[in-house]
């Protein structure tokens, strides 16, 4: 653990999800596979796109459509419903199709449970504060074991931008009833995490290494206020008597 600068009063915390309260690397990568698996029996003229034809034309459905960079669901829609349309599928069936790979991936995206130390911490935190998440991703939190610790889970999209943007954090701050120096943040990366609390007036704590890694990143342009190596720490730093 590591002290930038001494926390003021904090009513509530702010969690980032993916690859803070657990791994989500090997998560994607399985649920992108079984996506692409799918989409090959059912769609057999996808037989010759591998992971990167999709990302490609993920890249140019953003190009067109810029604002979808703050929606990873309507950004996947997109990108299905012009992929399979480029591999010579019709509008309605292109449209159903990617309808249903997003249903799909976003099953698989949520087929894992939050380690139960973990859950058992943040039930810890929440005696004593509200707690809420602030997410880019789209994981369903109830799925994954964290709908008895949140009061809510906030998501991009619908015109509310991704982190670091503040939109998303003033959300919290409005729902909780709390002013924003009295929200600390915490999460793994240092410009949507770090960079983006420090800017709005939120508290913040690093985790880095992020959970399930062992090399740690360099730090953005604001310091947090505290830097842990491991989401146990919390306790020493916000329950310790």
């Amino acid at each position: 653990m590591q002290c930038f600068q001494k926390l003021q009063q904090v009513a509530a915390i702010s969690f980032d999800l993916d690859d803070t309260l657990y791994d989500n690397h090997p998560v994607l990568i399985a649920a992108e596979q079984i996506l692409q698996d799918w989409l090959q029996q059912q769609f057999p003229n996808t037989a010759a796109w591998g992971q990167s034809e999709w990302r490609a034309r993920k890249r140019q459905q953003l190009q067109l459509q810029p604002m979808l960079i703050h929606d990873t669901s309507a950004a996947r829609l997109a990108t299905l419903t012009a992929g399979l349309q480029a591999c010579g599928y019709d509008a309605a069936t292109a449209a159903a199709g990617a309808q249903q790979g997003l249903a799909v991936f976003y099953r698989e995206r949520s087929r894992f449970t939050v380690a139960p130390e973990v859950v058992e911490l943040l039930l810890a935190l929440k005696q004593r504060y509200s707690l809420i998440g602030i997410t880019n991703g789209n994981v369903d939190h109830q799925q994954i074991g964290l709908g008895a610790v949140f009061e809510h889970v906030i998501h991009p999209g619908n015109g509310v931008r991704m982190k670091p943007y503040c939109d998303m954090f003033d959300i919290a701050a409005n729902v909780l009833g709390i002013p924003l120096p009295q929200l600390l943040h915490v999460g793994d990366n240092p410009v949507t995490d770090v960079e983006g609390a420090r800017r709005v007036g939120a508290q913040a704590v690093w985790l880095t290494p992020a959970y399930g890694r062992l090399s740690a990143v360099a730090c953005g342009q604001l310091l947090p206020h505290w830097r842990i190596g491991h989401i146990s720490q919390l306790k020493t730093l916000l329950l310790a008597d």
